[in-house]
């Protein structure tokens, strides 16, 4: 995971810095730095107007009692889409745009819902309890079980 992280630290600089040069070769300097302003504004007025619609349909959900994971995970990659918006350099603001197409969340949704399981407690008188009784399926492990 580290070295993943030092790639992608090195990496994506170098692109932006490739992108910086190829731009600034074809457009000139001031266009090239006001296309990198505007990106940052138009993505930050998207970002504004999904974020408070995510919120609206996170508070319905909840309100109708069910588990707004989708939601949720939606507004976790708006936000990141807002960094990517906000971080100067048009790779990372293709990034961000990625991130705000729906169809596009809904797939990255779909792959890591794949992946993981999301399991609902209720709470009641006796306290916590589990939707979703799989005890035969629920492996309970202690600090040094799963600590390296």
């Amino acid at each position: 995971m580290a070295r993943m992280l030092f790639i992608v630290f090195l990496l994506v600089p170098l692109i932006e810095i490739v992108i910086f040069i190829g731009f600034g070769q074809a457009f000139g300097l001031w266009p090239t730095l006001l296309g990198i302003i505007a990106t940052a504004l138009i993505g930050s007025f998207i970002i504004r107007i999904q974020g408070l619609a995510l919120f609206e349909k996170i508070r319905q959900t909840t309100a109708s009692g069910a588990l707004p994971a989708k939601q949720l995970a939606e507004a976790m990659m708006v936000a990141i889409a807002g960094a990517f918006l906000l971080t100067p350099g048009y790779f990372t603001d293709f990034l961000g745009f990625l991130l705000l197409v729906p169809m596009i969340r809904s797939f990255i949704y779909q792959q890591i819902k794949s992946r993981f399981s999301i399991v609902a407690q209720s709470h009641t008188q006796s306290g916590f309890n589990n939707e979703n009784d799989d005890s035969d399926n629920i492996i309970d492990l202690d600090d040094k079980d799963w600590r390296k």
